[in-house]
């Protein structure tokens, strides 16, 4: 599955009433939650016991969870509201129909294109999580990092030459 590690695959339902309890969404937040989402599984957890990587000084563990949307067109503050919630690190798998599309939160949310659901591959390249994690966003993100920039770093000048493109 996503081309993961068969021991990184857990398959375990977070329930969206729980999330509302958890964190007391106000009715707003819930209505604009139940009209995109319909489930949130937990499909994968990336850690040194279930991949080759160990353990990061930032990233101890990377959750992979896929959301079933109930559309394709949806409110891009829902995947932002996990992200900032659920304090880990977390790559999203946002189903919808045969589609699927990647999509990370790092002080922006990044996105894949939409593509068949069986042909979606996370790729895990470094030798510990800080690594891993990072590779991630870049590839989701497609950002080359340049000039010996940080990923934040980079994620800055990529905005600021798109601020003035427009």
């Amino acid at each position: 599955m996503f081309n993961l590690p068969e021991k990184a695959l857990i398959k375990k339902q977070l329930p969206k009433a729980a999330v509302y309890r958890k964190f007391n969404l106000n009715n707003a937040d819930k209505t604009r939650f139940d009209k995109d989402i319909s489930r949130i599984d937990i499909v994968a957890e990336l850690s040194p016991n279930t991949v080759s990587a160990s353990k990061g000084s930032e990233v101890s563990s990377i959750f992979v969870l896929q959301i079933s949307l109930k559309q394709m067109s949806f409110d891009e503050k829902n995947i932002a509201l996990i992200s900032k919630l659920i304090n880990q690190s977390m790559v999203f798998v946002l189903v919808c129909s045969e589609k699927a599309k990647l999509a990370v939160y790092h002080n922006k949310l990044f996105q894949t294109e939409w593509q068949n659901e069986k042909d979606l591959k996370i790729n895990l390249i470094g030798a510990n999580l800080d690594v891993v994690y990072q590779n991630i966003i870049t590839q989701i993100g497609n950002i080359e990092i340049t000039d010996n920039r940080s990923l934040d770093e980079q994620i800055e000048e990529d905005d600021r030459k798109e601020k003035l493109q427009k």
